[in-house]
């Protein structure tokens, strides 16, 4: 059964505080790291996000392709900008990435059509 974007944030919210609450110090550095590699900088967030994504993309971590498609909507990409970047991961990775080019674009209209619901859109 798939997950609903509402269940896939909480199953990742719930797992990154336990992992964060392990004691396990070395995980915290990491997730530190992570984090801070994706505020805005020389390059906005926006712009690190869709990289992101392409990675995650030519990656094949479908957990990851969720993470970035969201964090991507919530930084304001457009449709347009999130099909180029899904462009640029099928050249990258070859024909290995359409099962995860076919997922984003599953992933992409649930969260996009989700905003413009929220929003009254």
């Amino acid at each position: 059964m798939k997950k609903t974007t509402t269940e896939t944030r909480k199953y990742r919210l719930d797992m990154n505080d336990k992992i964060l609450n392990s004691g396990f110090k070395d995980f915290n550095k990491f997730f530190a790291l992570d984090n801070k590699a994706y505020i805005d900088g020389a390059l906005p967030a926006k712009t690190k996000e869709l990289m992101g994504l392409v990675a995650s993309m030519v990656l094949r971590c479908n957990d990851c392709i969720f993470y970035h498609i969201d964090r991507c909507i919530q930084e304001g990409a457009s449709r347009e900008e999130l099909m180029e970047s899904f462009n640029i991961a099928l050249i990258v990775g070859g024909s290995i990435v359409i099962p995860h080019l076919r997922y984003a674009f599953e992933v992409m209209e649930e969260i996009v059509n989700e905003s413009e619901s929220l929003s009254g859109n």
